[in-house]
C-alpha cells in the first residue's frame, strides 16, 4: 500500500502545475508568443521613438479607391474610409521591434493560466472613451460578443476558441479558452479593438454609417466627406499619451486622407504638394515619375526602408467555387502562361523579386525536399497528396523559356481533356474555355495583359474587366469572380488568420480571405498543428509543411514582391533611426517645424 501512495506522489508531482486561481499568477506588462518580451515592465517607450518629438503638423496621404461610405470597419457592408484604426484603443498593441510581443494599452495587467486555458486583462483605469467614460469590462465583453456575432467573418475565426468571457469587476475581463494548444489566442486577443456599450445602445451596428463614431484612440474623425476625405484630430487629453508604449508616438497633429479615383492623378497631386506622401510607389513611378523641380531641389525625399516581415504572397488567385479550376492540370498550366522575367524587365524596371513562397522572405519558406520534421507532418496524408509535395524540390521547375512553357502548358490540359476547335480550347464539356480578370484600378491593366496574349496563344479566351471599388468589394464578397489579384499577407509569427485564409469552414462565409475557396481537410490541419506550434521550431516547421503543399496546388499564380517598403515624402517629417525591426512605424515620426516652413515657402513661391 506505501508503494502505491508513493508512486501515486510520483507521478501527480510530474503533472503540470494547474493554476485554477488566477490570484496564484503573477500579473505581467507583455505577452511573447515565444520568450521572453524584450522590454522589461520599467521600460519607459520603444527603442525606436523620440519621446521628445515635437507635436503638431497635418500628414495629408491619397486614399486607394474612389470614395467611401461608412465610418465602421468592422462590419461586412460597406466601404470604410482609410485610417479608422487609428480611433480605437485595443487591449494590447505590438512591438515593431520583435517578432509576436504584445504590451499593455488599455490593459494595465495581464495573468495567463500557465496551461494557456484562460487569460485576464486588468484594465487601467485611466481608460476614457473620447466623450470620457471609463472603459470597462462590460465594453470589452460587448466587443467581443459584438464582433464575433456581427462583425466581419475573420473576427469569428480569431476567437474560434474561446469558450466563454466575463467580467471578473468592472476593470477585470477573464476569457477561457478551448484546449485548442493556440498558442497565440492570448496575445490576439490583446488586438481586439474595444468599443464603447454605451453608445451603441439603439445603434444597428451591422449597418454602414457616417456619422464619427466614438473611440478611444489617440485620433478622433473631425471630417467625414464621402468622395473626398476623412480627417483625423490628434486628441490633446488623451488618456494614454504617457504609456510607455505611446510615448513619442501618434505626434502628428491632424491625419487626413483624401481619395483619388486614378492614381496617377493622385501622383499630380503629390508633385503639387496637395499630398505628403506615398507609400508604394509602383516601380514605374519610382523609377521614372520623380524627375520634376521639387524632388531635384532635394524638397521631395525618397526613402527604402528594410522589411523584416514574410513577403506574403500577391498572386492571380483562381475562384475554386468554379468548376474549371477544380482540375490541378488546369491551374499549373495557368501557372505557365505567365511570365515574370519579362514584366520584370519591360514594365517594372527590374525591380521586383518573384514571389515563389506563401511565406516568401522568411525562415518559414519551404525549399528543396522535406525535411524529417516536415514528414512527420506530411506522411500521414500521402494517399491525400500530390506524390510531387514528397519528391520534387521546391522552388517548383518550370521551363525558363517562354516558348517551353507553352509547350508544357499544352501537354497538361490535353493530359486533362481539352481539345481544339478553330485555334480555340474547348473543355471536355464542349465549352471554350474563357476566364475573366476582375479588376478595380486601371493601372493594373498593362500588367495583366502580357499574361492574357500567353492565354491567347494556349487558345483561351480572357478579358480584363474593372468595376469601380463597390462593385469590386461587392463581388469578392460574394466570390463572384473567376480570377482577382489577391493577397495573402504574412507576419513573423502566423496563426490564426490561416484558417481565415485557407480553412474549409470558411470557404463560403461572405467577405471571409479564403477568396480560393480552399476545402481540403489536410490543409485544415496542417494549419491547426501551425497554430498549436509550442516552440519557434514547430512553427517553422508546420509553416513549410502548410507552403508546400499549397505551392503544389498551384491554387494561386504567384506575382512578385519588395523586400523593403518604399516611401516618397515633401521634406518635412522627422524619424530616428533605426527603424524597428519587423514593421515601419509611421506613428513614431513627426512634423519638423522649421523644415514644414520651408516646403511651405517653397509652395507658395513655385
Amino acid at each position: 500500500m506505501m508503494r502505491l501512495l508513493l508512486s501515486l506522489l510520483v507521478v501527480m508531482a510530474s503533472l503540470p502545475v494547474m493554476a485554477d486561481d488566477p490570484a496564484d499568477v503573477p500579473t505581467r506588462h507583455a505577452l511573447a508568443l515565444y520568450g521572453e518580451p524584450a522590454l522589461g515592465e520599467d521600460f519607459s517607450h520603444f527603442p525606436h521613438v523620440d519621446p521628445n518629438a515635437p507635436v503638431g503638423g497635418t500628414l495629408t496621404r491619397a486614399a486607394t479607391g474612389s470614395s467611401f461610405d461608412s465610418t465602421n470597419p468592422y462590419i461586412v457592408q460597406g466601404t470604410p474610409a482609410a485610417g479608422l484604426s487609428q480611433t480605437y484603443d485595443t487591449l494590447l498593441t505590438q512591438s515593431p521591434d520583435e517578432p509576436f510581443t504584445m504590451y499593455g494599452l488599455l490593459a494595465s495587467g495581464i495573468r495567463l493560466d500557465p496551461q494557456r486555458h484562460w487569460v485576464e486583462f486588468d484594465l487601467n483605469p485611466r481608460a476614457r472613451f473620447h466623450d470620457g467614460t471609463p472603459v470597462t469590462a462590460e465594453d470589452v465583453i460587448f466587443s467581443f460578443e459584438t464582433l464575433t456575432e456581427d462583425g466581419q467573418p475573420f473576427y469569428g475565426a480569431y476567437y474560434a476558441d474561446v469558450t466563454d468571457a466575463h467580467a471578473v469587476d468592472e476593470d477585470t475581463v477573464h476569457f477561457d479558452l478551448a484546449d485548442s494548444e493556440s498558442r497565440e489566442l492570448p496575445l490576439i486577443l490583446g488586438q481586439m479593438p474595444v468599443l464603447p456599450a454605451h453608445y451603441w445602445q439603439g445603434r444597428d451596428f451591422t449597418q454602414p454609417t457616417q456619422d464619427a463614431l466614438l473611440g478611444s484612440g489617440p485620433y478622433r474623425i473631425v471630417e467625414v466627406s464621402p468622395g473626398q476625405r476623412i480627417v483625423y484630430e490628434r486628441v490633446d487629453d488623451y488618456w494614454g499619451r504617457d504609456l510607455p508604449v505611446n510615448r513619442g508616438r501618434h505626434n502628428i497633429g491632424r491625419l487626413v486622407f483624401d481619395y483619388y479615383r486614378d492614381a496617377s492623378v493622385a501622383m499630380e497631386a503629390f508633385k503639387a504638394g496637395n499630398l505628403d506622401m506615398r507609400i508604394g510607389s509602383s516601380a514605374r513611378n519610382w523609377a521614372t515619375g520623380y524627375d520634376f523641380p521639387a524632388a531635384n531641389g532635394g524638397f521631395v525625399k525618397r526613402l527604402e526602408v528594410p522589411d523584416g516581415q514574410p513577403a506574403g504572397m500577391q498572386a492571380y488567385v483562381m475562384n475554386l467555387r468554379r468548376d474549371k479550376f477544380q482540375d490541378i492540370r488546369l491551374r499549373e498550366a495557368l501557372n505557365l502562361a505567365f511570365d515574370f522575367d519579362w514584366l520584370n524587365k519591360n514594365l517594372f524596371y527590374g525591380a521586383y523579386q518573384r514571389t515563389h513562397s506563401f511565406f516568401a522572405n522568411s525562415e518559414m519558406a519551404a525549399e528543396g525536399l522535406p525535411s524529417d520534421a516536415e514528414l512527420a507532418l506530411l506522411d500521414p496524408h500521402r494517399d491525400a497528396l500530390p506524390e510531387r509535395v514528397f519528391d520534387a524540390p521546391l522552388p517548383i521547375d518550370m521551363p525558363e523559356e517562354q516558348r517551353a512553357r507553352l509547350r508544357r502548358a499544352h501537354e497538361l490540359l490535353s493530359e486533362a481533356g481539352y481539345t481544339y476547335r478553330d485555334d480555340t480550347l474547348i473543355s471536355p464539356e464542349g465549352d471554350p474555355l474563357r476566364l475573366e480578370v476582375l479588376l478595380h484600378d486601371t493601372r493594373f491593366e498593362r500588367v495583366v495583359q502580357p499574361l492574357l496574349r500567353n492565354l491567347k496563344r494556349l487558345g483561351i479566351q480572357g478579358k480584363i474587366r474593372v468595376v469601380d471599388v463597390n462593385q469590386y468589394l461587392n463581388r469578392l464578397r460574394n466570390f463572384d469572380f473567376d480570377i482577382v489579384v489577391g493577397s495573402f499577407p504574412q507576419s513573423a509569427s502566423p496563426g490564426n488568420e490561416q484558417r481565415d485564409f485557407w480553412g474549409s469552414e470558411y470557404a463560403d462565409a461572405p467577405q471571409s480571405r479564403n477568396l480560393i475557396g480552399l476545402e481540403n481537410p489536410v490543409i485544415d490541419e496542417l494549419v491547426d498543428r501551425l497554430i498549436a506550434a509550442d516552440t519557434r521550431a514547430d512553427l517553422d516547421t508546420a509553416a513549410r509543411a502548410l507552403d508546400r503543399v499549397l505551392r503544389w496546388g498551384f491554387y494561386v499564380i504567384p506575382q512578385w514582391h519588395l523586400p523593403v517598403t518604399r516611401l516618397a515624402f515633401w521634406d518635412k517629417f522627422g524619424w530616428k533611426e533605426p527603424f524597428p525591426e519587423y514593421t515601419l512605424d509611421l506613428d513614431a515620426w513627426w512634423v519638423d517645424p522649421q523644415r514644414a516652413a520651408e516646403v511651405e515657402a517653397r509652395q507658395q513661391n513655385r
